[in-house]
C-alpha cells in the first residue's frame, strides 16, 4: 500500500470538493480510490486533526489539514470555499465513516454547489449501513434517525412518530445512555426485536440480538463499563391496516415536533394514504392546535 501512495501522490486531480469516506475502526477498510484522492488533493478538511492524522500517517499521506466541525463551521467554511474558488481540490473527511452522516458538512456541500463547484462522493464505510447488514433484521425499508435526544422525555417524543412505521429503525447511541434508551424505545415502540452493534470492525466488535427489554437487561449489569460506538437496530412495526380516521392522532403527535409538510410526509408514508389528503388534514389540525381548540 505504501508503494501505491508513493505512485499516486503527484497524480493530478480535478478541482472540487471530495466527500471521502474513511474507516469506522479497522484502518484496512478504505478504498484505493479514497487513498488516491487523499494523496492528491491540495487540502484535507477534517473534524479532529489528531484523529485524522492517525489514518493519514498510517498510509504515508502528508497534506495540509484544516479543522472543520460544527463549532467552527462559520469560520472554517469560507476558507474551504476560498480554496475551491482558487481551483484547488479539497477533501472532506470525518473522524470515521462517511461524512455528513450524523456529522457536519451539509451546509458546506450546499454552499459549494451554490457557488458552482463540483462535489464528488468517494464512497466507503458507513457505520449504520454496516450495522443493518449484520443485524439480521429487514433491510428492504430502513429509516436512519441519527442520535436520539439525551433526556428520556425528549427521547420518547423523538420516536413516537415512528410507532407504526413499517421500516427498520436505526439510531446511534452513547454507551452511557444505552440501557435507558432501550427501555424508552420499548415503552413507545413495544418490546420489538432489535440488535446492538458495538465497536464495528474493531478488535472487540460485539453484535447482539434480542428484544429491546432483553437487551436492556443484558447491558444493565455492565453500566459504566460499556465502551465504544453503538448503533441500535430496531425491527419494523408489524403490518397493520390503518384507517383514514386514524390519521388525526398520528398527525397530532407528529405535528408536535415536525412542520406540517414533514408531518404529512411521515404520516403518508406510515399509512399509505395520499400525501395531498394527509397534507390538507395536517393543515386543519395545525390551525386547530394554534387556535388552542385541540
Amino acid at each position: 500500500m505504501a508503494r501505491f501512495i508513493e505512485d499516486s501522490t503527484d497524480a493530478p486531480v480535478s478541482p472540487g470538493l471530495y466527500i471521502v469516506a474513511t474507516p469506522i475502526g479497522n484502518l484496512g477498510d478504505i478504498s484505493h480510490r479514497a487513498l488516491e484522492i487523499l494523496s492528491s488533493v491540495d487540502l484535507i478538511a477534517c473534524e479532529d486533526t489528531r484523529v485524522s492524522l492517525k489514518l493519514l500517517t498510517h498510509y504515508g499521506i502528508k497534506k495540509p489539514l484544516l479543522s472543520y466541525h460544527d463549532h467552527n463551521a462559520r469560520s472554517a467554511g469560507p476558507k474551504i470555499l476560498s480554496a475551491l474558488a482558487k481551483g484547488q481540490a479539497v477533501a472532506l473527511i470525518s473522524d470515521a465513516g462517511t461524512p455528513l452522516i450524523s456529522d457536519p458538512g451539509y451546509r458546506l456541500v450546499a454552499d459549494a454547489r451554490a457557488e458552482g463547484h463540483r462535489v464528488i462522493p468517494i464512497p466507503g464505510a458507513c457505520a449504520f449501513v454496516a450495522a443493518v447488514s449484520a443485524s439480521g433484521l429487514p433491510t428492504d425499508k430502513v429509516m436512519f434517525l441519527g442520535f436520539s435526544p439525551p433526556k428520556s422525555v425528549a427521547r420518547k417524543q423523538f420516536v413516537t412518530p415512528y410507532q407504526r412505521l413499517e421500516a427498520t429503525l436505526v439510531l446511534y447511541e452513547s454507551p452511557n445512555r444505552l440501557v435507558a434508551a432501550l427501555t424508552d424505545f420499548a415503552d413507545i415502540l413495544g418490546d420489538r426485536q432489535a440488535a446492538i452493534c458495538r465497536e464495528l470492525t474493531k478488535r472487540y466488535e460485539d453484535i447482539r440480538r434480542g428484544s429491546l427489554l432483553e437487551l436492556a437487561q443484558d447491558y444493565a449489569g455492565q453500566e459504566g463499563r460499556i465502551k465504544g460506538e453503538i448503533a441500535i437496530i430496531i425491527a419494523p412495526a408489524e403490518t397493520t391496516k390503518i384507517e383514514t380516521g386514524d390519521l388525526d392522532p398520528l398527525l397530532r403527535k407528529a405535528l408536535k415536533d415536525l412542520s406540517v409538510r414533514e408531518a404529512a410526509a411521515a404520516v403518508s408514508w406510515m399509512t399509505g394514504e395520499k400525501r395531498r389528503t394527509v397534507y390538507q388534514k395536517a393543515l386543519a389540525i395545525k390551525a386547530e392546535m394554534e387556535d388552542g381548540t385541540s
